[in-house]
């Protein structure tokens, strides 16, 4: 056994002395193996928690057509972006993730912008993940005690939620890694029990033209190709957050190889999980109409009920209820370890206190509270708007989506001066990374465009005020915290500082 004596998975050497060749301090301990590096960003994309939530959403916003070739054409680009992602992470596994990937190839500005983005998305992330979870355990509780959502009890569950997602990673990234691994199972077999479940029990099925050829327009909008499009976001809400196998990068074993594998590994059996998943859920829709306006206010849950009965219904709302919680828990992991990071080079409001590593279990404590913390500011505003949740899942997307692509067109930019990992594509780099920036760019856009017509205060879309206002505050806090903010510098300083020079 090595001097560090890890029980779980021993680290390589190597490992910590390629962080300190970046100049950072080695604080967090490494006790995430590949299949858990693997399981946190598979987590945290939850195919039962986005396309659940947002299975409503897809119906009326070109229906099961654009549901399902949307799912596979999206799934095909953001496996684009991952692959070239995870190039980049092979280069810098750190938990400061795309911010600093940014700052190493572009400089301190890209670094600063593209950790607010990160930071901002990740956070709306906890928010959107766990306040998805207290609508569907409002919407069990009202199948199991006739119980009446509101505002109020919705957001004490959720509540209650961010505290045993708190609690649950106080204890350590061991048992965030056990939970993880649990996760991965509990994703692949409530999956198949829902389709297995779905494909039996019912006596009518919708027929394949349904699936694949059926569109829906309940948007308003009369171009059947601006409709398609928006249609897209269902499923490229529910590809993200798979930067999480970078930000868990110093605490797992052979980081350069297993984070970035872990980032493409989820994407490929995210993509194969959620077909199989909507599939199942739109060939056993008994009633459209009825589906759309479900009294418990989640559509999957009609659909539960009319092929499935009330006991079935309570029954597979209980797994997705239960992989949404995982999904949760591996979010707020990740989010502290950006926090944890971003503190470290002196970036947030009170850095020195959200750095702090727990001396008993190797975690960032503090960073988690934060994290847990700012996720109850940002759905606050759902007590008194029923467009808040909207917004919620708006910062999460516009904020971290293009943090995705500014490493990798940084890296684009720099060329052969490059430091390639150990994961790499390649002669395919320059194509896979071009496409990646491109799709990006183009979704970016699309998260922007108003979603309904007419245009109301209930279905405006926040994104593009929630992109403004983060550079604006991002831009403001520059000119306090520039002084404090240092990333760390390479320790072979007179290659790098060649390096940087010829980048910038």
């Amino acid at each position: 056994m090595s001097k560090t004596a890890r029980p779980s998975h021993s680290p390589n050497p190597d490992d910590d002395e390629k962080l300190k060749s970046f100049g950072i301090t080695p604080q967090l301990v490494r006790r995430m193996g590949p299949f858990g590096n693997f399981g946190i960003s598979f987590s945290v994309i939850s195919v039962l928690s986005g396309c659940m939530t947002l299975y409503a959403f897809g119906l009326s916003t070109g229906g099961p057509a654009v549901i399902m070739w949307g799912w596979a054409g999206v799934g095909l680009m953001v496996l684009f972006v991952g692959m070239a992602l995870a190039e980049v992470t092979s280069a810098y596994p750190t938990s400061g993730a795309l911010y600093f990937m940014a700052d190493r190839l572009g400089g301190t500005r890209w670094g600063w912008y593209t950790g607010w983005l990160n930071l901002l998305g990740l956070l709306g992330a906890i928010a959107g993940i766990d306040y998805g979870a207290a609508l569907f355990t409002g919407a069990f509780m009202s199948l199991q005690w006739s119980f009446h959502p509101t505002p109020g009890s919705i957001m004490v569950i959720y509540v209650c939620i961010l505290l045993l997602h708190a609690l649950l990673n106080l204890f350590g990234v061991r048992l965030v890694n056990t939970l993880n691994s649990i996760s991965v199972v509990w994703h692949v077999a409530g999956v198949a029990a829902i389709v297995g479940a779905l494909v039996i029990v019912p006596s009518h099925h919708q027929s394949p033209s349904f699936v694949f050829g059926h569109f829906a327009n309940g948007t308003g909008w009369s171009s059947p190709v601006y409709v398609a499009v928006i249609g897209l976001l269902l499923a490229q809400y529910t590809f993200s957050g798979y930067d999480a196998s970078a930000h868990l990068s110093e605490e797992t074993t052979e980081p350069d190889l297993n984070a970035a594998r872990g980032i493409v590994h989820s994407i490929v059996w995210s993509w194969i999980a959620g077909f199989v998943l909507l599939a199942g859920l739109t060939f056993a829709i008994q009633d459209y109409a009825g589906t759309l306006a479900s009294s418990t206010g989640v559509a999957p849950a009609q659909i539960f009920l009319d092929a499935l009965g009330l006991t079935g219904a309570k029954i597979l709302l209980l797994v997705v209820i239960g992989a949404q919680l995982f999904c949760g828990n591996a979010e707020v992991a990740a989010a502290s370890r950006m926090v944890f990071a971003f503190s470290r080079d002196g970036a947030l409001p009170g850095w020195k206190q959200w750095r702090r590593v727990s001396d008993r279990t190797g975690n960032p404590s503090r960073a988690v509270w934060l994290s847990v913390a700012a996720a109850l500011v940002l759905a606050l505003p759902s007590l008194y708007s029923v467009t808040a949740y909207t917004a919620v899942t708006a910062i999460n997307v516009i904020g971290i989506t293009p943090a995705y692509a500014i490493p990798i067109y940084l890296r684009l930019r720099a060329g052969h001066r490059f430091p390639v990992g150990r994961w790499n594509l390649g002669r395919w780099s320059r194509p896979v990374g071009w496409v990646a920036v491109v799709w990006v760019a183009c979704i970016s856009v699309v998260f922007c465009l108003p979603q309904a017509s007419p245009v109301t205060v209930s279905n405006f879309n926040y994104a593009p005020v929630a992109l403004v206002v983060m550079l604006l505050l991002a831009r403001i806090w520059w000119g306090v915290a520039r002084r404090s903010y240092n990333t760390p510098t390479y320790n072979n300083a007179p290659q790098m500082a060649e390096f940087e020079g010829d980048v910038v």
